[in-house]
């Protein structure tokens, strides 16, 4: 039985991800295209890349009698890289010469997120105020955080930059080695000798 080769497998999960992202992008790109972009991002995406991960890894497993933790993790690993760092180039490429239309909504949308949070934070806080003089100190920080979002302020603040996507991206590739470190140290092969 032959496996799956990790690289087809990241390239398969690239064109899946593409995919995703252009379903959100043509049918959920109005007034709450940043909230659903954030819910696939944070639920949908990590799922699909765990299965594809679990697909690679247990595909070797099945073939092979003996399977170290360095080819485990390879496994695990390599499928998501590929399609993690395509997918990332491609959305950064396509937000920032494609449709710069959808990189403006999607910065006004987190900015006016970032606005709603506060004002929350406000409205909450309010509730625990026991005299004038702590209302007057929650309303003066509510104030000082408030000219943050002032129009000249906001008005060129870009969370799309290559510097934010090679951030995101760092932080994707530690979810990648926990999540290769654990299917590396599950699928491996204990060989009785070594085990006391």
């Amino acid at each position: 039985m032959t496996t799956k080769s990790p690289v087809n497998l990241g390239l398969i999960l690239f064109a899946i991800t593409m995919v995703i992202f252009f379903i959100v992008y043509y049918f959920f790109g109005g007034n709450q295209y940043y909230d659903i972009t954030l819910k696939v991002n944070s639920f949908v995406l990590p799922l699909l890349y765990c299965g594809v991960a679990f697909v690679s890894v247990r595909s070797f497993w099945k073939a092979n009698i003996e399977v170290r933790f360095k080819d485990a993790y390879k496994r695990a690993f390599v499928p998501m890289f590929v399609g993690g760092l395509l997918s990332m180039i491609s959305i950064f490429l396509f937000l920032n010469f494609g449709d710069t239309d959808a990189k403006k909504m999607l910065n006004y949308q987190y900015v006016e997120r970032q606005k709603n949070e506060l004002d929350k934070e406000y409205k909450d806080a309010l509730v625990f105020v026991k005299d004038d003089k702590e209302r007057k100190e929650l309303d003066q920080k509510y104030q000082d955080r408030l000219k943050g979002f002032a129009p000249e302020r906001v008005q060129n603040k870009d969370m799309l930059t290559f510097n934010y996507f090679a951030g995101y991206f760092a932080v994707i590739l530690i979810f990648y080695v926990v999540l290769s470190f654990f299917f590396g140290s599950f699928f491996r092969t204990r060989n009785p000798e070594t085990q006391i």
